[in-house]
């Protein structure tokens, strides 16, 4: 039907929500963002397309990287087209500014309108932490009681608060950081905020503390190996966050022979500096990956099979994820509105 003479066809368009950064760590709680996850993964991850992301360096000399991710569902009751826009600004550390910075644009997948727009910064930090304990409870010990947490960054807390969710036997964290005084200042900072029986600390030898960790977790932006794999202790789940490029590498090669490596998705095998490097050097090779997040969640393949056997799990994030996420939080907003 044509429209009628001076009407505005933008007027019937729905105005476009903003979820600013509290609005989505509101909506956004580990207890339900982990149960989301768990469920829509295994059901929904097949019908999302989302093509390779676009990395571009802003920088060479600061690895400064933007980085564009697409996606959207074919499945009717996933109705959303998402694109998110992430920034990587490593040196932000020197201005005590976060490093990464992220916002989130949904629209209908029917009718291409904005629905909106979302703070992908916490999004992100959500998101990435929550994959990090879905893949804990398939892969660490029942009984884990001490996290070792290598890194003190944006995401760090939040890691911390997905892995005591995940696994509330927990009751040890201990950070490094390269700079100890950051190390520090996040543990008191825990001590703060959980009115509980975990004991937070800080250590600055990062090889005396990686074996007494019942899960190590890093989300670092080294370039060069952190964790040596002969330090692990036997049951030992190492969850690596932090690496998203071929340059970039968190643990040795000792570590992926010693344990049963999973991934997030497949893309992991091209993006990340462990496998990949490993992969080039020929101390594993692709079909050696045990298997992806959603085949554990779906029940295609075993997660930890003793309490000896070491894991690894290595993510390096993908817009099926943020999409699933962003999905939570506009779905909650606008039930509540």
């Amino acid at each position: 039907m044509a429209t009628a003479p001076g009407a505005n066809p933008l007027a019937r368009v729905p105005p476009c929500a903003y979820l600013d950064g509290a609005a989505v760590l509101s909506l956004l709680p580990f207890r339900t963002l982990i149960p989301h996850l768990q469920s829509t993964l295994p059901t929904l991850s097949l019908s999302i397309h989302s093509p390779p992301r676009h990395s571009h360096t802003v920088d060479p000399s600061s690895s400064s990287t933007l980085l564009l991710m697409p996606s959207w569902s074919s499945d009717p009751s996933l109705p959303f087209i998402g694109v998110k826009l992430v920034t990587s600004f490593p040196l932000n550390s020197r201005l005590r500014l976060p490093g990464v910075h992220a916002s989130f644009l949904l629209f209908s997948s029917s009718t291409g309108v904005p629905l909106a727009s979302l703070d992908a910064t916490p999004l992100t930090l959500l998101r990435t932490a929550a994959v990090s304990a879905l893949a804990s409870l398939h892969l660490s010990r029942p009984d884990a009681s001490v996290l070792i947490l290598v890194g003190a960054g944006s995401l760090a807390p939040f890691l911390v608060r997905a892995h005591l969710f995940s696994r509330p036997s927990i009751n040890r964290v201990i950070i490094w950081n390269r700079t100890p005084d950051k190390a520090r200042d996040l543990a008191l900072d825990l001590r703060r905020e959980f009115d509980s029986g975990v004991v937070f600390d800080h250590a600055e030898d990062l090889d005396e503390l990686v074996g007494l960790g019942d899960i190590v977790s890093c989300a670092t932006s080294s370039v060069s190996p952190l964790i040596r794999g002969e330090l692990l202790k036997p049951g030992a789940h190492l969850d690596l966050v932090g690496s998203f490029t071929p340059a970039m590498r968190e643990c040795d090669d000792e570590a992926l022979v010693r344990g049963r490596v999973f991934v997030d998705f497949e893309v992991a095998m091209k993006e990340a500096g462990e496998l990949v490097g490993a992969f080039e050097r020929g101390v594993m090779a692709p079909g050696d990956v045990a298997g992806t997040l959603v085949e554990l969640l779906g029940g295609v393949k075993e997660g930890r099979r003793s309490n000896e056997e070491v894991t690894v799990f290595k993510s390096v994030g993908t817009a099926v994820v943020d999409l699933l996420a962003a999905q939570l939080a506009y779905q909650t907003y606008t039930a509540s509105t």
